[in-house]
C-alpha cells in the first residue's frame, strides 16, 4: 500500500529528484500543496497506469448496463408491457414450496 505524504510545492521545486525517487521507488504519494491546500499529486507510472485502466471498467460497465435495458426494454415489449407482477410471482413460489413441503411430510 503506497503512503501519502504532503509537500509544499516550494519543496518540489528544491526536491523534485527525490520525490520522484520516492514515488517510484518507495511507493509513496506526494500530494502537491500550495497554502496547504491540496493541487496536485505525484503518483508512481504502476499507480498511473491503475487508474487509466478504471475508464476501461467503466466502459464494461457501462455495456452491461446498456444490454441488460435492452434486454428488460425486449421482456416487457414481449409482454405487451405489461411489467412482471413479483409479488404475484412469491406469492406462487411461496405457495409452490408449502405445496412440496406437505408433499414431503405426507400430508
Amino acid at each position: 500500500m503506497a503512503t501519502e505524504t504532503q509537500v509544499s510545492i516550494g519543496q518540489v521545486k528544491r526536491d523534485i529528484s527525490e520525490l520522484v525517487n520516492r514515488v517510484a521507488y518507495g511507493r509513496e504519494q506526494i500530494v502537491l500543496t500550495s497554502r496547504g491546500k491540496p493541487k496536485a499529486v505525484l503518483i508512481s507510472v504502476e499507480d498511473f497506469q491503475r487508474l487509466r485502466q478504471k475508464p476501461r471498467q467503466d466502459d464494461q460497465w457501462t455495456a452491461w448496463l446498456m444490454r441488460s435495458d435492452a434486454l428488460a426494454a425486449d421482456i416487457l415489449a414481449s409482454r405487451d408491457g405489461r411489467p412482471l407482477d413479483i409479488d404475484a410471482l412469491l406469492e406462487a413460489d411461496r405457495a409452490d414450496l408449502e405445496a412440496r413441503d406437505e408433499q414431503n411430510l405426507g400430508h
